[in-house]
C-alpha cells in the first residue's frame, strides 16, 4: 500500500480554520501538551494503516479552548490514492445522536418538551403500545403447536414510553429483540418514506421488553421519534432545524444529511473488511438521504465542523457568543440515566460505564479500563468516527476513520492522554 505523506496543520490551514470555524488553534505547549509526544498520535494511527485495517484518518485535539492536534493520515481512497485532507467529509453514522440530543434539549428549555412527556403527547400512535413477551417464558410450546405459530404473545405495555426512555435507550423501541424481528416485517421504511410518513407506524410496533427496565440500543428508530417530535414542537423539518439551530450558529458549514454535489470529491471512500484487505463498500451513501433526515445516524461531517459542536458542549453550552443551551442542562445530558443498565452493552467494558442522553459517559476511568478521564462524555459511530469531551482535562478528542477498528480509537485516546504534560 502507497503511504500517503500526513497533512499537518500549519499557518495557512490554522488561518482556513479561524474563517470556516469558531474554534481557533494554538501552540500545544500553551496547551499543557507536548508537540512532540502529540507526534505519537499519527505513529499510532500509521500503524493501523501500514497494516491494511484502514485507508485514513483524520484526527483532532482541542485543549482549553483552542487546537492543539489538527492532522490528515493515509488516503481518503485506495484506488485512486487520493491523500487524505483535514477538510474531508465522514459519514458519522451515530455520531448524529447527541446532535439530535442538543436538539430535543433546546426544545426542553424553551418548555415545548418535557422528558416525562409521553410520545403520544405529540404522536398519539403511541398511545396504547404493546410489549413482545417470549411464549416460552411463561409457558412451554404446546406439542400440538403448528412450526408457523408466534413464538410470543403481545401484553400491554405497564407505562407509556417517554422521551427519556427514547433519550437513554430504554425504550424497548425496535432495540434487538422479537419487536425488533417483527418491525422489520410489518413496518418496513420505504425509499419515499419522510419522518412524519414513517414514525407514527412505528406507534404499532411491539416493545422489545417493558418501558424502563432494561438498555438496549435503540439505534435508528428511537432517535427518529425525537428527530420527529423536534419537527412536530419547533414548526420545521428536522433537517432545517439543526440547519439554522445548530449548524448555522456554530459555524458547521459541512454537515448534512446528504452531500451536496460540490462537496462529494470530498467524501471519504467508505470500506467494509474482508479476508482480502479493505473491500469498497456497495452503498457510498451510508445512512444518508435526501428525504428521510435519518436523527439517529444520518449526518455527514468534518472533524473541524464536528468540534464546533463538542466545544459548545465543552463551553457548558454556549460557543463565541452563541448560547445553544445552558450549563445545567450540559451536565444534565452528560450524567448517568440508567444505573449500572449500560455496562457490558454494545462491547463496551463490563465495568464503570453509563449512558446519559444519547451520549456514553465515564463514570470510572480506571474501572473502564479506558485511557479517558472519568467524566468524559460522547459517542461514536458505526463507520469508526468518534469524539469525546472530557471536563477534567477541558479537552475534546475527535478521530474520523471509515472502517470500524475499534483498536484504532483505543490508540488514538492512549496517544493523546500520554501528550498531556501539565
Amino acid at each position: 500500500m502507497t503511504k500517503a505523506k500526513p497533512m499537518i496543520w500549519s499557518l495557512a490551514p490554522a488561518m482556513l480554520l479561524s474563517a470556516a470555524g469558531q474554534v481557533p488553534t494554538g501552540k500545544p505547549e500553551e496547551a499543557g501538551m507536548s508537540t512532540e509526544r502529540l507526534q505519537r498520535i499519527h505513529q499510532a494511527v500509521q500503524r493501523h494503516i501500514d497494516a491494511g485495517a484502514i485507508s485514513g484518518a483524520v484526527t483532532l485535539v482541542a485543549r482549553h479552548g483552542k487546537i492543539v492536534h489538527f492532522q490528515a493520515h493515509g488516503l481518503m481512497d485506495l484506488e485512486s490514492k487520493k491523500s487524505m485532507t483535514t477538510d474531508a467529509i465522514f459519514r458519522i453514522a451515530s455520531m448524529t445522536k447527541p446532535i439530535t440530543g442538543v436538539a430535543v434539549m433546546m426544545m426542553v428549555e424553551e418548555g415545548k418538551i418535557r422528558l416525562n412527556d409521553p410520545v403520544s403527547r405529540f404522536i398519539p400512535e403511541f398511545k396504547d403500545t404493546k410489549v413482545a413477551v417470549p411464549r416460552d417464558s411463561i409457558t412451554p410450546r404446546p406439542s400440538g403447536q403448528r412450526s408457523g405459530d408466534p413464538d410470543f404473545y403481545l401484553a400491554p405495555a405497564f407505562r407509556e414510553i417517554t422521551i427519556r426512555d427514547l433519550l437513554t435507550h430504554t425504550s424497548g423501541l425496535i432495540s434487538g429483540g422479537i419487536g425488533a424481528r417483527e418491525a422489520a416485517k410489518s413496518t418496513p421504511k420505504t425509499p419515499t418514506d419522510t419522518l412524519a410518513s414513517y414514525v407514527p407506524r412505528l406507534g404499532s410496533v411491539a416493545l422489545d421488553f417493558q418501558p424502563g427496565t432494561q438498555w438496549a440500543y435503540s439505534g435508528a428508530a428511537g432517535p427518529e421519534v425525537l428527530g420527529r417530535i423536534v419537527e412536530i414542537v419547533s414548526g420545521q423539518p428536522y433537517d432545517r432545524f439543526l440547519q439554522t439551530r445548530i449548524f448555522e450558529p456554530l459555524g458547521m458549514k459541512d454537515t448534512f444529511f446528504y452531500p451536496p454535489d460540490d462537496r462529494r470529491p470530498r467524501l471519504v471512500t467508505l470500506y467494509d473488511k474482508s479476508p482480502n484487505g479493505l473491500r469498497k463498500s456497495a452503498n457510498q451513501d451510508g445512512f444518508s438521504s435526501k428525504t428521510f433526515f435519518g436523527a439517529g445516524g444520518g449526518l455527514m461531517s468534518t472533524a473541524e465542523d464536528y468540534l464546533q459542536l463538542a466545544q459548545m458542549l465543552s463551553n457548558g453550552g454556549k460557543l463565541n457568543g452563541h448560547v445553544l443551551l445552558s450549563p445545567r442542562t450540559v451536565q444534565l445530558m452528560a450524567a448517568n440515566h440508567v444505573g449500572d443498565m449500560f455496562n457490558g452493552k454494545l462491547g463496551r467494558p463490563a465495568h464503570g460505564m453509563g449512558y446519559g442522553l444519547l451520549m456514553g459517559v465515564i463514570e470510572d476511568s480506571v474501572a473502564s479500563g479506558l485511557r479517558v478521564s472519568t467524566g468524559s462524555f460522547g459517542w461514536d459511530g458505526a463507520y469508526g468516527t468518534q469524539a469525546w469531551i472530557d471536563p477534567t482535562e477541558k479537552m475534546v478528542t475527535i478521530i474520523m476513520i471509515q472502517t470500524q477498528v475499534t483498536p484504532v480509537q483505543r490508540d488514538f485516546e492512549n496517544a493523546v492522554m500520554q501528550a498531556i504534560v501539565e
